[in-house]
């Protein structure tokens, strides 16, 4: 709630460390709404380096607190910061397919890339995920030992220095545990398949710190989830649809399709109706294709294991002391079509030759002239991989007050490290080749004993990657009261950070160079390391008896790309108590990631298919070209790091009110312009194919020009990005009656625009309610509950929406589509009135709606986007917990 200002200055400013925990007005609305007393505590503020009351920032925070994620059914850290809607897309595991991520879930606050979203534990930083050096993998966030989370929706480079551009997620945990906890979760989705979920957790501690001095407490979590087939899934299980216009099927199967040095184009059983799993008949050129989601998971089988543990003492007055540890691993395991391989030679001396010895049918035109084959090793089963992310993070910490100033220092070591691993499908690519050639393999039918021997002695197996990031840092901070002004206390903090960052990308090569298809085959070591450090300062003035200024400055210097200052100033006004009025401007900026400047170079198949637009101009290939390899087939992209990355510039402006016409009802609304400069990524796939004449440059030809080696995508400084909009929230209490209390609240974020470059000085993509080159911004989304409590008894009906889009539609202009709006509802049922243990059942997605299909070819499962929706379907669930 709004309180009054006189009460407000009754209470000391205290300096509280670079992020603090706490809410504004709003967060303390959720909190009545939900029935807890708030009372009239000063919090720490998220976003400031003072503390004050919750009412006083000028600062737009959410916050979702732990009981939130057991009524919504939400599982794991990225599906809680889905919920919020200024989140406008989340990277999980289903990304993991094909693609090389490791697994990694990240959060995209603005839709400005997880790389600008600064993610913190208890207000400090954790060690990236190693395989993007750019973002926090939040599955090593433990769930169970939260208390809440809160969401700075405001640039923050002034306070946090590099990353806060979007905004800030900070986790917070439990202050203190006291006796032993078990949970336990169940999630069965409905529908056939698999994808449910398992967790169990265990907390407990001992030692009271207001009455003992002392608390020790730990927490283990265990969460598990099975894999699910993207075939199990109607609306997943296709790739092609011509009555969408879409065929992302690719060229290279089992049997193989050929290439004769007479110029014939074939596949020995196309005659027979290319018969086989996700086989499909193309009459253009006679060859069979495959549709790979035939092959493919919609979800890997996943499993995060944590332990958090911390110890906090009292020293005597006011000061404390902690040492907190973290300890993560994550593992993901994830299925993708067999191996393709391309080019291979098949001479006439091979009894798998069409019309050959072994029974090969025939074809028409063919007289012994060589074969180039495209050939996917099916006998040798789905290309297999096992991701595994380590995580440790220790704290030291102390924080109090000596000689009137508060203090806060923490030293901080945290290391992350990540492989990957081929273990089944994966085949030695010589091998393959010198088996076609000698006649030991059959590429176009099913394998002889000598020839499945000889595939499974050709399998790959083993660790072929492994990076490591590391960082160590400590902090201090110092605040107090430092001059009286006729309205109130002047608040000023001071604090400055060291931090050596190191990270280093070991390839295999021996290994990872026999499987092109995995990637890093070319790929080389990379390390880098860097030192930080940084000073920053805030002012708190009130200027009059409801009006508050606050200013930050923070300067960083990277050794590597230098130093930035960057300010901060904000306004607070409260013309009544109803009502409160808030702005700010700042600077931020971003630093290349180490990862940005020195990430190994990597090739990967895109995933579309695409017309080489030199040897396959308008689908229909050149004299002298392979068919096979030229048109409607998946190209191999390259990209990396780059030494000549210059750091991202931002310019933040927000302004918004808070009113409250009574104690039962909180309104806000909130603008936000952001404005970026020399944002760095990569020009999209789809966007470099269709604009040949302008990304030349990028395209790798052979020798003798014959063959498109790679597209050359590395990253690099793009142009500007714009973005503005409002977040809205409500919340609402009802009165208190015989049937209990009601509450409703809705959080939404509705976008005005955004647009990007993809070159310094370019044209402007547009972005919002438009697929655009790589991913959707989302007019609105939204996030709405309404909660029921009555005694032991309490109930939860929530939705989530986003609005519809125009989709990437690559596609004839026939077939152009507009994804229709996604709107999911939950369930849920708690009840404690068992002594020691609470209950709840729920239904996420309550009336089973199946993603909107999607054209877009951007992720490797089709017909759907998993980046923004859910495969599963109706999902039921129980969660029961006994308290010792």
């Amino acid at each position: 709630m709004i309180i009054e200002r006189a009460m407000s200055r009754a209470l000391r400013l205290v300096f509280a460390g670079t992020l603090a925990a706490g809410a504004q007005a709003q967060a303390q609305m959720q909190a009545s709404a939900d029935g807890d007393d708030a009372g009239m505590q000063r919090v720490e503020v998220t976003g400031s380096s003072i503390k004050r009351l919750a009412s006083e920032t000028a600062l737009p925070i959410t916050t979702i607190k732990a009981s939130d994620f057991v009524k919504q059914g939400l599982t794991t850290a990225a599906e809680v910061l889905n919920t919020i809607s200024m989140n406008q897309s989340a990277t999980g595991s289903s990304q993991s397919v094909g693609s090389g991520t490791g697994g990694v879930a990240s959060a995209d606050l603005r839709g400005l890339g997880a790389n600008k979203t600064l993610v913190l534990l208890n207000g400090r930083r954790i060690a990236s995920h190693p395989f993007n050096g750019s973002s926090v993998d939040l599955n090593i966030i433990p769930l169970s030992a939260l208390e809440r989370v809160e969401v700075l929706r405001d640039g923050a480079s002034a306070i946090y220095g590099t990353d806060a551009i979007g905004g800030v997620i900070n986790f917070i945990t439990k202050r203190e545990v006291r006796g032993l906890t078990v949970s336990v979760e169940r999630f069965q989705p409905q529908a056939s398949g698999a994808g449910a979920e398992s967790r169990l957790n265990l907390s407990g501690g001992f030692g009271d710190l207001d009455k003992d001095g002392y608390n020790f407490f730990g927490v283990v979590d265990l969460h598990k989830q099975t894999a699910l087939a993207a075939a199990e899934r109607d609306f997943a299980s296709t790739s092609v649809r011509p009555d969408r216009g879409v065929n992302n099927s690719s060229g290279t199967s089992q049997p193989g399709n050929f290439f004769s040095d007479n110029g014939i184009t074939g596949n020995p059983y196309y005659a027979g109706g290319c018969v086989g799993k996700g086989l499909i008949a193309n009459t253009a050129n006679g060859t069979c294709r495959t549709d790979t989601t035939q092959y493919i998971q919609a979800i890997p089988k996943t499993q995060q294991e944590s332990f958090l543990g911390k110890a906090t003492f009292k020293l005597g007055g006011d000061n404390l002391a902690s040492v907190e540890y973290l300890h993560s691993r994550s593992t993901n395991a994830s299925a993708i079509a067999p191996s393709p391989l391309t080019g291979l030679t098949l001479t006439s001396a091979s009894p798998y030759y069409p019309g050959g010895s072994a029974g090969v049918p025939a074809v028409a035109g063919l007289s012994g002239e060589d074969l180039s084959v495209n050939w996917r090793t099916v006998a040798a089963g789905n290309r297999m991989g096992y991701d595994t992310s380590i995580s440790d993070r220790l704290v030291l910490g102390a924080e109090g007050l000596v000689a009137g100033w508060d203090y806060n220092v923490g030293l901080t070591w945290a290391i992350s490290k990540a492989s990957s691993a081929f273990t089944g499908g994966y085949t030695n690519d010589s091998l393959m080749r010198a088996g076609v050639l000698s006649g030991v393999l059959n590429p176009f039918g099913a394998q002889s004993a000598a020839g499945q021997a000889y595939l499974d002695a050709a399998q790959l197996r083993g660790e072929y990657l492994s990076a490591k990031m590391t960082s160590v840092g400590v902090d201090a901070k110092v605040s107090r009261e430092i001059y009286r002004l006729p309205a109130g206390a002047v608040g000023f903090a001071l604090g400055t950070e060291f931090r050596h960052d190191k990270a280093s990308y070991d390839v295999n090569t021996e290994l990872a160079s026999q499987a092109s298809s995995s990637g890093y085959a070319d790929a080389q070591d990379q390390a880098g390391q860097r030192n930080i450090a940084a000073l920053y300062s805030e002012l708190s003035v009130p200027l009059a008896r409801d009006v508050e200024l606050s200013m930050a400055a923070r300067y960083d210097h990277y050794n590597d790309v230098g130093g930035s200052f960057n300010p901060k100033i904000g306004l607070r006004w409260q013309p009544a108590k109803q009502l409160m009025l808030r702005t700010s401007y700042n600077t931020g900026f971003r630093a290349p990631t180490l990862y940005d400047l020195h990430g190994p170079a990597t090739s990967t198949f895109t995933s579309n298919s695409y017309d080489d637009p030199v040897l396959c101009p308008g689908g229909t290939a050149v004299a002298g070209a392979n068919p096979n390899l030229a048109c409607n087939q998946q190209q191999t992209i390259r990209s990396g790091g780059n030494i000549g990355l210059k750091p991202e510039k931002s310019k933040t402006f927000s302004l918004g009110a808070v009113f409250e016409p009574t104690n039962a009802v909180s309104m806000s609304l909130d603008y936000f312009n952001i404005k970026i400069k020399d944002k760095i990524g990569t020009v999209s796939e789809t966007t470099i194919f269709d604009n040949y004449d302008k990304y030349a440059s990028y395209f790798v030809y052979s020798a003798d020009g014959k063959t498109l080696q790679y597209v050359n995508a590395v990253l690099d400084n793009l142009g500007e990005v714009h973005t503005s909009g409002i977040d809205a929230s409500l919340r609402w209490k009802l009165p208190r009656g015989a049937a209990g209390d009601v509450s409703f609240v809705v959080d939404g974020t509705w976008v005005h625009s955004y647009e990007y470059q993809n070159e310094p000085g370019g044209a402007y993509v547009q972005n919002v309610g438009v697929y655009a080159e790589n991913t959707p911004v989302f007019r609105w989304k939204h996030n709405a509950a309404i909660n029921w409590k009555n005694g032991p008894w309490g109930a939860s009906f929530a939705n989530k929406y986003m609005s519809g889009y125009v989709d990437q539609n690559d596609v004839a202009e026939a077939y152009y589509h507009k994804v229709r709006a996604y709107s999911t509802y939950s369930l849920s049922v708690s009840y404690a009135g068992i002594r020691n243990t609470d209950l709840t059942v729920g239904i996420k997605n309550l009336f089973d709606t199946n993603p909107p299909y999607t054209n877009q070819g951007t992720t490797f499962q089709s017909g759907y986007d998993p980046r923004y929706t859910d495969p599963l379907g109706r999902t039921f669930y129980v969660k029961a917990t006994y308290k010792f």
